[in-house]
């Protein structure tokens, strides 16, 4: 069983308990080439999209991960933990039965919109040179720098009260390198009772949903790829070359006197509908990022 040789996308139903790693690999024997990646990563607690490049589409996938993304979670207030997650030591619990929706809804505010956010210790940005988790795991304390984020949507759909803790299910729309866990840590410090997260399904990665999305043993029994022609059009602005213009993008070369639809990176497709490269906007001119003929 292999991928079409010039490449897709395969969308993945990420089961709970694997880790992104895992998919590629399983991802890997089911297409048939060690030529696979993925486009951010999912917490082994999270499941839904994954979205994985095969062949040529892995080169790809850097400027995928740029896309907004969507999220179904469950945050529990009362218990804060080592991880912002299930997955962590408890390290406090408050009794939080007194908090009502509109409490938790005051807090949900200053987190919406452009943030300044520090992520969680344990994720995976490197601190010189060593994934942060790794140093937490070694006993080393680490304090991350906050990063500019963007949260476009938070919203409390439910609220309820569990044995002292209260769970709230919300709905994330976020630039990516939010952390959702941070979110929810952040949630339970503004309202002093500590928070982690407990439940985290990505509903969408850019133009990628659930719908579109397999699980693996569906792609045991029916390998599917969305072609790379198709991601790129799905994903950027795009743009229809005439053939001389299509011989000169080939060849990554720069397109004088050109104006793109937006400053890029936009999709440049050949007039049989064959998708050339990125290019973006540079003056008067548009210029390569990545040619994938």
């Amino acid at each position: 069983m292999t991928a079409p040789p010039r490449g897709g996308v395969v969308v993945v139903d990420k089961p709970s308990g694997w880790t992104s790693h895992d998919v590629v690999g399983r991802v890997r024997r089911l297409a048939g080439t060690r030529k696979v990646g993925h486009a951010g990563t999912l917490d082994p607690m999270a499941t839904g999209v994954l979205v994985l490049g095969i062949e040529r589409a892995t080169r790809l996938l850097g400027h995928l991960q740029l896309a907004d993304k969507e999220y179904l979670a469950t945050v529990r207030l009362g218990a804060a933990t080592t991880t912002d997650d299930a997955e962590g030591e408890v390290t406090s619990t408050t009794d939080a039965s007194h908090l009502t929706a509109e409490q938790v809804e005051a807090a949900l505010v200053p987190l919406r919109g452009e943030i300044d956010q520090v992520p969680s210790s344990v994720s995976a940005i490197k601190v010189d040179g060593q994934r942060s988790y790794a140093r937490v795991r070694a006993g080393e304390q680490v304090e991350l720098k906050a990063r500019r984020v963007t949260v476009a949507e938070l919203v409390a759909e439910q609220v309820r009260v569990d044995h002292g803790f209260v769970d709230v299910d919300v709905r994330v729309t976020c630039s990516s390198g939010t952390y959702v866990r941070a979110l929810a840590r952040d949630v339970g410090d503004a309202l002093g009772v500590g928070g982690h997260l407990t439940v985290l399904r990505r509903t969408r990665v850019g133009a990628f949903g659930l719908g579109v999305a397999a699980t693996l043993d569906q792609l045991a029994v029916q390998f599917s790829v969305v072609p790379l022609d198709e991601v790129a059009r799905a994903t950027f602005d795009a743009v229809d070359l005439d053939e001389e213009a299509a011989r000169h993008v080939g060849f990554g070369r720069a397109l004088p006197d050109t104006t793109l639809p937006s400053a890029g990176p936009v999709a440049l497709f050949a007039p049989d509908g064959r998708f050339l490269a990125l290019y973006e906007q540079a003056g008067d001119d548009a210029r390569p990022v990545a040619v994938f003929v």
